[in-house]
């Protein structure tokens, strides 16, 4: 189960979310990284997003001027996110190389 966190910073003013997703395995969450790392947020888009892993554990974190810019691209990401886990759940579980 994934663990999330929400709440503004009071020194930047800005809507901070976190959101960590457990994998099975540390190769599944460095393909779930590697997988969403290339929809980046526009520049100007008043967001900021950050992908980490640590060990079998995705991290994602945002930070976003407005509620609704954040609920958008925390949406967007979690559908990539479905998107991401039914694949490796079609396919099965990664080989080791």
């Amino acid at each position: 189960m994934a663990a999330t966190d929400g709440e503004r910073n009071h020194v930047t003013g800005q809507l901070e979310f976190s959101l960590d997703v457990p994998f099975p395995s540390p190769r599944e969450a460095s393909i779930a990284l590697r997988s969403l790392s290339p929809d980046r947020e526009p520049r100007r888009s008043g967001i900021s997003k950050h992908l980490a892993l640590s060990g079998s554990t995705l991290t994602a974190k945002w930070s976003a001027d407005e509620a609704r810019i954040l609920r958008v691209s925390v949406n967007s990401f979690l559908d990539h996110l479905t998107l991401v886990m039914e694949t490796m759940e079609m396919f099965g579980p990664p080989e080791t190389p």
